[in-house]
């Protein structure tokens, strides 16, 4: 059958048994006696029938979806002019096939040290505040860590105030920028062994 031959062929279809829907996955389960022979491979009109059955069930389903609640948007902008253009939605309703996963359920992530310390002692977690954070000095947001870290405003600085509490002692002489860089690293390798700690602790 060509394709002037399926836009003549009508919009209703008469099935023996009716079909079921699930709108909610667009899926249709047709339950009708099929005949094995129809769809054998020794059978030469074997894609013709199966695009027929198929044809008729998408037919079924398209019919049943037009009878939806139909919205119309202008939240889309399309288009390289930037207007804005509209969308007809159709309302699907919610799913009534439950599909498999195609993976298992995730297992749930083991308490790290620090967790359950804070269960225990009835911690409450900090409220998580971004990434980012306001430079008065720049007068612009800039992230708290990693590159053009705020935490790294200190390396850039040509006049550095010493520490009162480095006075006297063996570090006095360093330069600030050094111990602050060697902090940070000290801080990086002390957070991956943690890390390392919390993954062979979970297995």
């Amino acid at each position: 059958m060509s394709a002037e031959d399926y836009k003549t062929l009508p919009v209703t279809v008469e099935k023996a048994i009716p079909v079921n829907y699930d709108l909610g996955n667009l899926s249709v389960f047709d339950s009708n006696f099929m005949d094995k022979n129809d769809f054998d491979t020794s059978n030469g009109k074997r894609e013709e029938n199966i695009k027929n059955m198929t044809r008729d069930n998408v037919q079924l389903l398209i019919n049943q979806l037009l009878s939806l609640p139909i919205k119309t948007t202008t939240d889309s902008t399309g288009g390289s002019n930037g207007q804005s253009s509209s969308m007809t939605l159709l309302q699907l309703p919610a799913p009534i096939t439950e599909l498999p996963r195609e993976k298992p359920l995730p297992k749930a992530k083991a308490q790290t040290k620090w967790e359950k310390f804070a269960a225990t002692k009835g911690i409450q977690p900090k409220a998580k505040t971004g990434k980012m954070v306001y430079d008065e000095a720049s007068g612009e947001w800039v992230p708290k860590w990693g590159y053009r870290g705020n935490n790294k405003k200190l390396d850039d600085q040509w006049l550095v105030e010493v520490d009162d509490k480095v006075k006297g002692t063996d570090n006095e002489l360093i330069d600030p920028r050094t111990l602050n860089r060697a902090e940070r690293k000290r801080l990086i390798k002390k957070n991956e062994k943690q890390q390392k700690r919390n993954l062979k602790n979970a297995h």
